[in-house]
């Protein structure tokens, strides 16, 4: 037969695992919401400006003689050549439109060399492939980021 003084242990027993169970679940709930606002796949969440916009890409072996448009604030990545691609110099008529980012390499990951693009306006751009004797020119055209 069980005595009040039991059933009173028992109900105090419950009640404690009933709060124990509770403060997991709830810790559990707040580990939840914190992830979930940290990542979030949402791009319109993201604080202006935030987004990144593609690069212009160009291949070295189609590039000579034409004109590249790309906005302000924009990267052009000059593609095509696995080999000598830290080789690539640049000589930029207008510096203050557009600088030259080498190529290289890192030990982990291989870059392009590419253009970067600061400022509306238009410079001629010829590029040379110290190891190659390769030679390219072209226009770049900045635009006003959109």
């Amino acid at each position: 037969m069980v005595d009040d003084s039991q059933r009173v242990a028992a109900a105090r027993v419950a009640s404690v695992r009933r709060a124990v169970a509770a403060s997991m679940a709830l810790a559990a709930l707040a580990m939840l919401a914190a992830c979930s606002s940290a990542a979030t796949d949402d791009p319109s969440s993201a604080e202006p400006g935030a987004s990144m916009v593609a690069p212009v890409v160009v291949d070295l072996a189609e590039v000579d003689g034409t004109t590249i448009e790309v906005d302000a604030g924009n990267v052009i990545d000059l593609t095509g050549d696995d080999e000598t691609y830290t080789a690539w110099t640049a000589d930029i008529a207008d510096e203050s439109i557009a600088t030259f980012i080498p190529g290289r390499d890192d030990g982990s990951a291989q870059f392009d060399p590419g253009i970067e693009a600061l400022a509306p306006g238009e410079t001629e751009v010829v590029l040379e492939n110290g190891e190659t004797g390769d030679v390219v020119e072209f226009t770049v055209e900045v635009t006003e980021a959109s």
